[in-house]
């Protein structure tokens, strides 16, 4: 009979963020698997869980998660916790998860405390959709690509930022999203010094680079403004064709320019301009024929 893995919400912060689930689960754990056992510790000791503590995080061996996973076919009850929050959200732990799986074992997920999800909902800019992107490259091309996938979503997006970094994403993020953009800083949620401010990108930046940040940072953007409809004029073939011809753009780009454009989603922008391609491909080989 195999074992089980319990993947464990715990507290952002206020230690009283955690369900009676979580709390049974944790205590009838044989190991609870920690990020940080440090952290952890202080969790169990004010709620009075006496299960054992083992490290677990972004470093540790793949042969350990072999093992672990032999011990979870064998029966082994095991729980695994982040330093807080879901664990695998920005954390380690979801080779562990993928291995056990794999293995047959019974993962099981126990919900609960969740930054991306506290920050949005207290930023007043929760929309019908929302992404959660981490933390951002530190700079270069991948910054940059990866606040232009941002531009391109259609809803709110969540992110992780160092304190000392706040002011300079804030500025990125306006100098491609614009510089109106309403966001949220999110700093500290559910502690004692808690702290949500909430406006514009660029004033965002400008208050935040004028003070010393500590704390943990959740940052919230909110979506793009919708253009109404009637302003968006239909693009024409002739149009695409001139973008992959004339331009050079490749099919990828001229879909993403399509969808953008006429605010279609982006597979549908990308058969459009697929089906130009096939099209004057198999027109191309008709006048060959022809000759």
């Amino acid at each position: 009979m195999t074992g089980k893995l319990s993947v464990v919400a715990t507290p952002i912060g206020n230690l009283e963020d955690i369900t009676l689930r979580a709390l049974r689960v944790l205590r009838e754990a044989e190991v609870i698997l920690a990020e940080d056992t440090r952290r952890t510790a202080n969790l169990c000791r004010h709620h009075g869980i006496g299960a054992p503590l083992r490290s677990f995080h972004a470093h540790t061996p793949r042969e350990r998660v072999a093992t672990l996973v032999e011990a979870m076919r064998g029966g082994a009850r095991y729980a695994i916790v982040s330093d807080a929050g879901t664990p695998l959200v920005s954390d380690p732990g979801a080779e562990l998860v993928r291995a056990a799986i794999e293995a047959g074992v019974t993962v099981e997920a126990i919900p609960g405390a969740s930054a991306p999800i506290a920050a949005l909902v207290a930023s007043g800019l929760a929309a019908a959709s929302f992404a959660f992107v981490g933390f951002l490259p530190r700079g270069g091309g991948r910054r940059t690509r990866a606040i232009q996938s941002i531009a391109r979503f259609g809803g709110a997006t969540t992110l992780f930022e160092a304190p000392s970094r706040v002011a300079a994403t804030l500025r990125d993020l306006g100098a491609i999203l614009g510089a109106d953009r309403p966001a949220a800083v999110c700093r500290e949620l559910t502690k004692m010094h808690e702290e949500i401010a909430r406006g514009s990108l660029s004033d965002l930046a400008a208050a935040f680079d004028a003070r010393e940040v500590l704390g943990e940072i959740t940052i919230v953007i909110g979506a793009p403004a919708e253009e109404p409809l009637e302003e968006r004029e239909p693009v024409e073939d002739a149009t695409i064709r001139r973008w992959l011809d004339d331009e050079e753009l490749t099919t990828r780009d001229a879909a993403d320019r399509l969808a953008e454009l006429e605010a279609i989603p982006r597979k549908d922008a990308y058969r459009r301009v697929l089906g130009l391609v096939r099209s004057h491909a198999e027109a191309d080989d008709g006048d060959d024929q022809g000759r």
